[in-house]
């Protein structure tokens, strides 16, 4: 996961669970990719984590982005890595790392959460990744190899430059691996045809550029949905347009009973934190999972693409960052924790 917090001049900094630490190596692992290692400033270990989960970056520059962690961890490791594409597209994020940071660098971070976990005891696993998306996939990759599990990894790049560990991928078993180049297949890594060879009780996972989600989901639409694992790095919609989709209803603090109504063309976590309600966010963009709050009633329209399909239908969840409401009153799993000093 590589993301664009929204700019947005209403939210304070996201201040839970901080880790004030430190760059302590960067690698080269293709063209325009580095693998960036981060540590405590004060030498402790870090928290645990699973493969699939992100971490965020505090950018000395004031930028917040996500990154999804490259390397497995047995208990508390000493080090974060994560896997950083420059991207002439973005909104400087990836611009910045590259460009601009160095060994010594000092930020915070988060501590990881994971939106994408992995099922280890699965009986077989297949792994989809394209570009910078192979960052979370091969951590899973790492992580399987080690328990002895049954998987197999499909990677896509534009170019043998592009793609990331291609020395250490190639050295692994040719039934484990199958590595596509675009420019030498003359096209995109055929997905309908991957995913119909895969037998029926498989777990896939995938995580890479929307275009290829969009084909990967359309390619196990017939597979039960619990052995099915999307990770998107974007939106799944565009912002652009969703503003008229947001505000014209009211929230409800069930724990407190405040509430708040919510203008068209705002966000809930806007409204909520400009009245003092204290809640966890970060990317303000329906991607990390970090404002995930319970619905008590109402129905959400959803807008994430954190949340499974069925977690949308069952409307049990939503993230305030980016959804609307089809009812007028929506009701939350929350309460006002401190009055707003303005």
């Amino acid at each position: 996961m590589d993301t664009a917090a929204a700019t947005n001049t209403h939210l304070p900094e996201p201040h839970t669970g901080l880790i004030d630490a430190r760059l302590i190596k960067i690698e080269d692992v293709a063209r325009d990719t580095k693998l960036y290692t981060f540590a405590r400033r004060d030498g402790a270990k870090l928290p645990p984590y699973k493969p699939g989960a992100h971490i965020d970056l505090h950018l000395p520059n004031g930028l917040l982005r996500q990154f999804s962690l490259v390397r497995p961890a047995d208990g508390n490791p000493d080090s974060y890595a994560v896997g950083v594409k420059r991207d002439e597209n973005s909104r400087g994020g990836s611009r910045y790392i590259i460009d601009q940071m160095k060994v010594g660098d000092e930020l915070k971070i988060s501590a990881p959460r994971n939106n994408f976990p992995l099922v280890e005891d699965a009986e077989h696993v297949v792994l989809f990744a394209g570009g910078i998306g192979i960052t979370p996939i091969w951590c899973m990759a790492q992580q399987l190899k080690a328990l002895g599990r049954s998987w197999k990894l499909y990677y896509a790049c534009r170019s043998r430059a592009d793609m990331a560990f291609l020395d250490t991928l190639e050295k692994l078993e040719p039934n484990l691996r199958h590595l596509h180049f675009d420019d030498e297949a003359s096209g995109v890594l055929d997905l309908a045809k991957a995913v119909a060879e895969i037998p029926a009780s498989a777990h896939l996972y995938c995580c890479g550029p929307n275009p290829m989600l969009k084909a990967f989901e359309a390619a196990a639409a017939s597979r039960p949905r619990n052995l099915v694992h999307v990770e998107y790095f974007t939106p799944k919609e565009e912002a652009a347009g969703q503003e008229d989709k947001l505000g014209g209803f009211w929230v409800e603090l069930a724990r407190s009973g405040e509430e708040y109504f919510i203008p068209e063309g705002q966000k809930v976590l806007e409204v909520l934190f400009q009245a003092g309600v204290d809640v966890d966010y970060s990317c303000e963009l329906g991607i990390c999972g970090a404002c995930e709050t319970k619905v008590i009633s109402g129905i959400p329209i959803h807008h994430d693409s954190v949340l499974s399909e069925e977690e949308q239908a069952s409307n049990e969840k939503v993230m305030i960052c980016c959804c609307g409401c089809a009812t007028e009153r929506l009701v939350l799993d929350m309460q006002l924790l401190f009055a707003c000093l303005g």
